[in-house]
């Protein structure tokens, strides 16, 4: 793999390595606040998957291959034993990623998301994105005001405009690569392939007022992980490390101590 083809990332602390994967539209951005706090104790990574932040943009789009863009960096960086942490997206490549390279894996964190499949429901965000037009749309109010017409809910519209920078001078660009995502849109609800179990210790962290972890999914990550554990973040949703990072950093601390 060449070397601009290697992911994108911010890494701080010293100590054991812990490797965290955004959501989808997300970037490592999302993750400082909580990655410094965690780099008083780890050597921390919070990487940008292909085709979102300062990563490298590609057609294809699919856990396989960013399962192969992971494998790549931990080799690049000479890492092993680490500790990985996913949300959401990033939350089935790091099952993925387990199941395939179990011995590179010390501990697992799988934060809002299940190995089941989901069926595609950001069609209102790729539709929101897709009518920016940026030759018109050439401020982020202008933006926003654009993208608000399909997506109404301003939490959503901040977390997706932390993407929107200056490409270049009075033009503005998307990071992610809006294209790509929203051709391969049904890769990211695949389900991790059955009949693949990752056996050493893995922690699921739920939000409360989400519904991407059901009570019914418990035997299906039974299944793949045997050696789980469930834990709910109180007063969040699907973001739950934003909405209640305190929570969330104090059972991510302590699975992993």
């Amino acid at each position: 793999m060449k070397e601009n083809n290697i992911l994108h990332s911010i890494i701080s602390g010293e100590g054991k390595p812990l490797l965290i994967l955004h959501g989808y539209f997300g970037s490592s951005d999302n993750w400082k606040t909580l990655g410094n706090q965690f780099a008083e104790n780890y050597q921390v990574h919070l990487i940008d998957q292909r085709n979102h932040g300062r990563s490298f943009h590609s057609d294809e789009f699919n856990y396989e291959l960013l399962v192969d863009d992971l494998y790549a960096y931990i080799q690049h960086h000479q890492l092993g034993n680490i500790y990985l942490l996913g949300h959401s997206m990033g939350g089935k490549t790091a099952m993925l990623f387990a199941v395939k390279y179990p011995d590179l894996v010390d501990k697992l964190i799988i934060v809002d998301i299940s190995p089941k499949e989901y069926a595609p429901h950001h069609n209102a965000i790729l539709a929101g994105l897709n009518s920016v037009d940026f030759s018109i749309q050439n401020s982020r109010s202008l933006v926003d005001d654009k993208v608000a017409e399909l997506i109404p809910e301003l939490g959503v519209r901040q977390f997706l405009l932390k993407n929107v920078y200056w490409k270049e001078k009075g033009v503005l660009d998307f990071r992610f690569n809006l294209k790509s995502l929203t051709e391969n849109n049904p890769e990211v609800g695949k389900p991790l392939p059955q009949n693949t179990t990752f056996t050493k210790e893995t922690l699921f962290l739920k939000g409360e007022k989400s519904d991407y972890i059901i009570p019914s999914e418990h035997l299906l990550i039974d299944a793949h992980f045997p050696n789980n554990k469930i834990i709910e973040i109180k007063k969040a949703g699907h973001w739950l490390h934003a909405e209640n990072p305190k929570d969330f950093y104090k059972e991510v601390i302590g699975f992993l101590e």
